[in-house]
């Protein structure tokens, strides 16, 4: 199958395309002696991208070596080798354009690494190898060499060609004459001649994923051209030498591209982006510090413990089994050959390939966690979704029994840098995607994520440990784009995003978007909605507690004379699901289009998913539909456009209709993952989480069993005795051994917050330096919040 750009590159890097038997000799750029400093970093190369030699006769690998045989024999059978050809494959024609041959350098060396991997039907045929060095030769001539003019999308000159090309004449060098290899990197050269600046726009500094990408290609290029200055400038490009590491990858950014301290990943910009372009920088820089490890090159910048700090701050949140959460995937959710999956196999691979060269104490951890995912998720197995090089590495960990597989991660994590929230129980996890004037609500170009309008909108992704494929599942191209979980939504018509070349985001103007944490456990978040191109205003509130999250929406306002709703759930129930769903205790019907209005419902349980509590009742609507839409109408990208194939999917829904125009509405609700109807039914009945306030000033939740209450406050206000004297979130937990308390300003608008707690304060056991308490019956903290960016602010008392 053809795979998206950022796709084929990441598995690339991690050799998932499949393996080869590395050739020395020849006509490479290095001689053999045992004095050349290449070649023996060639042969590594080669072994990056493969995995060694292997037993094509061993089970385990057949899977991966079939599916590897039948795309290659499938590209290598289609190829027109005619006098008058104007490309390879007649569906990437012409060549000459930067789409076509962008695509058509990693199909050729898919059809390579066959010709060079034992097993294959194309293994060491010369009419392959010769078919192989003559397509390189038209490309060359027709598509892609120094002397044209960068046009269309420059990542096809500067990243996907030249990478793709690159590996191909390490797969082949030995067989590849020196005129075309000196040709070839001629070419790569002119392009991408660092790391550091974008060819096309020199003021333009690479940052992130695309400055991995790049110090790769220069090192491979510096390998086989036997240029020592090349790999100093591939190393150096990884620690941005050259401008005093303002764009390195090995440091803890505050705005802008690159890893945060709080484990976000933001790339171009404002996008949350930890699960594709983050994913891609892993791989890349890890492949290149492994690379380069042992010569003169190695890499050594001690920063570099960023990212080894990056795997459980950043990727392990957000990895559910294995699965890459689509809250941090950005328009990659819209590629029907990189869905959730696919692109957390891609991570998986990467922070094993960072292993083998990582310190003992990390390499240990990381890979007890990946232990675990790649044994839980059954349903994608990961052995389906990687190549022979991974899955070698993987067949090791999976036998070795000195490693013990790490169970699910838990705890509550607020990335309040990237506007993400992720809160994680032992066989459930929740996510929430939130947008702001400081972090897209969603990116789209380059014909991808055509229907992502309210992807950033308060979007919450229920995972559940025996659902894994809830999203995942032909999810984006079936679901009603305008009733994503979560949301709150004009239900006006909107056109299709990003039709154009070169992509784009959309920042709302709302300042409040994050929350606080409290003990790692327990968390509260808020989202100020102002909807785009509509006058829709509502403040949106989520609390996160051991075994259900409240969901609160006040002040829900408009003008515009159109319906307005909140999302409940959208669940989808595949392609044949028919899951029981009780409402008050009654059984509704199963039927496809059935639909009703359950106003003053109380409870609902949906067989399979759980249970959802009405606390204050409401105008809840419920419909069962069977939907059809196609991949190809969410993304007509070049190298990423989906099929026109129909699927189907079916649906559970539930939301709260609030009308045309509705003035100050509210809503409440509360989802609990994985509960049974009877469990459903009690917590409706004894409420041991309990909706204290909900308006455009207070929303706040009280949970006495846990001690717990927390709040968002929009202005100054008070709840039950606490109180605060402006905007910020506050979460309060009792015990008998005394109390903690969590603040943040997710506007990031305040300077100072005064907090008065409800309860009387002895002593102060720990408090951050930002915080100030003065103790006694009516206690008072002041938290100096402003330039902590959202950040929670703790204090321990007695």
């Amino acid at each position: 199958m053809d795979l998206s750009r950022r796709q084929t590159l990441a598995l690339a890097s991690a050799g998932a395309a499949a393996t080869l038997v590395a050739r020395a000799g020849g006509a490479s750029a290095a001689t053999t002696s045992g004095d050349d400093p290449y070649e023996p970093l060639l042969d590594r190369a080669a072994r990056q991208l493969t995995g060694g030699s292997f037993d094509p006769a061993d089970p385990d690998f057949a899977a991966a070596l079939a599916a590897l045989d039948t795309q290659a024999g499938d590209w290598w059978r289609r190829i027109d080798t005619s006098a008058g050809r104007t490309a390879l494959w007649a569906d990437l024609s012409p060549a000459s354009d930067p789409g076509m041959f962008g695509q058509s350098y990693p199909r050729l060396r898919t059809v390579a690494t066959a010709w060079a991997t034992p097993g294959t039907s194309l293994t060491g045929q010369a009419a392959v190898r010769d078919g192989i060095l003559d397509a390189l030769r038209f490309l060359h001539t027709t598509g892609y060499n120094a002397s044209r003019r960068e046009t269309g999308n420059w990542w096809f000159w500067e990243i996907g060609a030249p990478r793709a090309l690159m590996d191909i004449c390490v797969l082949l060098r030995a067989e590849l004459p020196a005129q075309d290899r000196d040709a070839y990197v001629r070419t790569v050269a002119a392009f991408v001649p660092d790391a550091d600046r974008r060819t096309n726009s020199p003021s333009l500094a690479e940052t992130g994923a695309n400055r991995a990408d790049k110090a790769v290609i220069v090192a491979l290029r510096g390998l086989l051209a036997g240029d020592p200055a090349a790999l100093v400038l591939a190393r150096d490009g990884l620690s941005d030498v050259r401008d005093n590491g303002r764009n390195s990858l090995f440091q803890y950014v505050t705005s802008g591209d690159g890893f945060y301290r709080d484990g976000s990943f933001v790339q171009h910009s404002d996008v949350a982006y930890t699960g594709t372009y983050g994913s891609v920088l892993l791989g890349g820089a890890g492949q290149l510090i492994a690379l380069l490890a042992g010569s003169e090159w190695a890499v050594t910048d001690p920063s570099v413990q960023v990212l080894y700090e990056a795997v459980e701050r950043s990727f392990e949140p957000f990895l559910f089994d294995g699965l890459m959460m689509d809250a941090v995937r950005g328009r990659a959710i819209s590629r029907e050959r990189a869905r959730d999956h696919v692109d957390g196999a891609a991570a998986v691979a990467h922070i094993l390939q960072l292993a083998d060269g990582a310190p003992r104490g990390y390499a240990e951890r990381w890979r007890a966690a990946a232990k675990g995912w790649i044994l839980r998720n059954t349903r994608t197995p990961y052995r389906t979704l990687v190549g022979i090089p991974d899955l070698a590495r993987a067949k090791a960990l999976l036998d070795d029994p000195a490693v013990r597989p790490a169970d699910r991660l838990g705890g509550h994590f607020v990335f309040a840098d990237m506007d993400r929230v992720v809160h994680r129980r032992p066989s459930w996890a929740c996510a929430l995607s939130l947008s702001s004037r400081r972090i897209a609500a969603y990116e789209a170009g380059n014909g991808e994520n055509l229907h992502g309008w309210y992807t950033g909108d308060g979007m919450t992704y229920l995972y559940d440990g025996d659902d894994p494929d809830a999203f995942g599942d032909a999810f984006w191209p079936t679901v009603d784009p305008y009733r994503l979980p979560g949301t709150t939504v004009d239900t006006r018509a909107r056109t299709d995003l990003g039709t154009g070349g070169g992509t784009g985001t959309f920042r709302p103007r709302n300042a409040i978007a994050g929350g606080a944490v409290l003990d790692g456990r327990y968390g509260a978040a808020a989202m100020e909605l102002i909807a785009d191109g509509s006058t829709l205003r509502a403040k949106k509130a989520w609390f996160f507690l051991d075994n259900a999250v409240v969901a609160l929406g006040a002040g829900i306002t408009a003008s515009d004379g159109r319906t307005v709703e909140t999302v409940v759930e959208n669940r989808n129930l595949h392609a044949g699901g028919a899951p029981r769903l009780v409402v008050d205790g009654h059984l509704q019907p199963g039927r496809q289009g059935w639909s009703a209005a359950l106003d003053g419902a109380r409870w609902a349980h949906l067989e399979g998913t759980g249970g959802y509590v009405f606390p204050s009742g409401g105008p809840l609507r419920a419909l069962r539909e069977e939907r059809t839409g196609t991949w190809g109408a969410l993304n007509t990208g070049a190298d990423t456009g989906g099929s026109t194939t129909p699927v189907t999917r079916r649906y559970a829904t539930l939301w709260f209709d609030h009308g045309p125009s509705p003035v100050s509405a509210s809503c409440s609700y509360v989802l609990l993952p994985r509960a049974t109807a009877a469990a459903t039914l009690a917590w409706s009945r004894s409420r041991p989480a309990r909706v204290l306030v909900n308006d455009a000033t207070v929303q706040a939740v009280a949970a006495p069993r846990h001690g717990l209450l927390a709040a968002h406050f929009w202005a100054a206000g008070s709840v039950d005795g606490l109180s605060a004297d402006g905007p910020g979130t506050v979460l309060v937990c009792r015990r008998d051994e005394g109390m903690t308390v969590a603040v943040a300003d997710p506007g990031r608008t305040t300077t100072t917050l005064t907090v008065r707690l409800p309860f009387p304060v002895r002593e102060v056991v720990g408090a951050d330096d930002t915080v100030s308490v003065v103790p006694g019956r009516h206690p008072a903290l002041t938290v100096q919040v402003g330039g902590s960016r959202g950040h929670t602010h703790t204090a321990r008392l007695r």
